[in-house]
């Protein structure tokens, strides 16, 4: 009788797995120690909690409300801790070093520079600080024997009117550490088609950009990202089940715009978690994910702010593997989805998923013969 490979990864595989991260915010990944430290040096005194348990419980309880406006006023506290240079470096370091330990091979996080000048740094100032503490991370992490490449994504605030001063900042720096530009903020009110003169610039430039749509808006979000402005990448895009009709039988039905999405491999930046938490889906097995990876959608797996959501890229695909009985091919897949959509050049792409995540992923399905081997040595050994 031949022996199966095991079809469920175990927690540690899942840990140990290469691992592919494109949406993170920086002030939404925050240890909460690092919080309460910067609070107590910079005379911020309005912390809800001062011991580092209880401020991460507070956060998570905080942003478990089924609100995306309630969710991001959970960030007045991580972005008032974050508006000096030591700051900015020491945070976006340990943003590296803690996606490295959890297995992220290559990660792009996204924070919005003009929210961090209250203490008088410039925006240059900040992209600088924010881009030595990358550095600083992944150096930290190769000398505790990780791997991980950090890009940043300058986002604009929807509701501010500095989006393209933002987009030309990531221009200026886009041979410097900032791989791509962003928006993010409340949806509702705020369509991204406010701006379009941004989004034309970036284009002109030959420059990438992802935008958030499709979480709390719906499908008029998701094709003003796509047909107006241009997005390479949609930032959640949980809502584009709202064009797929499943009938009684199991037969399937793609809108057009869900069509389009599908057919143009337009890359959806899901994060079940946070998902859960604004209330754009009900629970992870009835999360779009499960649906959108059967019908091949693009589709990746994210994080989106690990402090608020109390989350980690393993621990959201151990809740896809329960939800939904995923495997390792399962994991590998989406990871290079992820790869595929990253905004670094196509060769440094390639290399990645060639020489890093597809070996890691082929060595991890390996590990079932070596304890088969261990285990029947042990039987022998007993029995003899």
């Amino acid at each position: 009788m031949t022996s199966q490979i095991p079809s469920t990864p175990t927690a540690d595989q899942i840990r140990r797995a290469p691992k592919v991260l494109l949406h993170d915010h920086l002030d939404g990944g925050l240890r909460p120690g690092t919080i309460i430290e910067l609070a107590r040096a910079q005379g911020y005194d309005r912390l809800p909690e001062t011991e580092p348990d209880k401020l991460g419980i507070w956060f998570r309880e905080a942003a478990d409300s089924g609100s995306l406006e309630r969710y991001l006023e959970t960030f007045a506290h991580t972005c008032a801790v974050m508006q000096t240079r030591e700051a900015l470096v020491r945070v976006a370091a340990e943003c590296a070093v803690d996606l490295a330990e959890d297995g992220v091979v290559y990660a792009e996080v996204r924070y919005a520079p003009e929210q961090h000048l209250e203490a008088g740094l410039t925006l240059e100032e900040v992209v600088e600080a924010v881009n030595e503490g990358f550095r600083e991370g992944e150096r930290q992490a190769r000398a505790s024997g990780h791997r991980i490449r950090v890009g940043a994504l300058l986002t604009a605030m929807r509701h501010a009117a500095r989006a393209l001063e933002i987009a030309e900042l990531a221009n200026a720096y886009r041979d410097s550490g900032v791989v791509g530009f962003d928006i993010a903020g409340a949806e509702a009110g705020f369509p991204p088609t406010r701006h379009l003169d941004a989004f034309e610039y970036l284009k002109r430039e030959n420059n990438h950009f992802t935008i958030h749509a499709g979480e709390a808006f719906g499908l008029p979000s998701i094709w003003q990202a796509l047909q107006w402005c241009g997005a390479d990448r949609l930032g959640h895009g949980v809502r584009i089940i709202d064009d797929i009709e499943v009938a009684d039988d199991g037969s399937v039905t793609l809108g057009r715009l869900a069509a389009y999405v599908r057919d143009k491999r337009i890359p959806l930046e899901m994060c079940p978690t946070s998902n859960l938490q604004t209330g754009a889906a009900a629970s992870y097995k009835e999360h779009p994910i499960g649906l959108l990876r059967k019908l091949h959608f693009r589709t990746t797996v994210n994080t989106d702010n690990r402090l608020m959501s109390g989350t980690s890229m393993s621990k959201e695909f151990e809740f896809l593997v329960e939800a939904f009985d995923y495997t390792l091919d399962d994991m590998q897949w989406f990871t290079v989805n992820a790869m595929k959509s990253a905004f670094i050049p196509f060769d440094e792409r390639l290399a990645m998923i060639n020489d890093v995540i597809k070996p890691g992923y082929a060595e991890l399905k390996s590990e079932w013969l070596f304890q088969q081997t261990a285990t029947t040595s042990d039987s022998s050994r007993r029995t003899g």
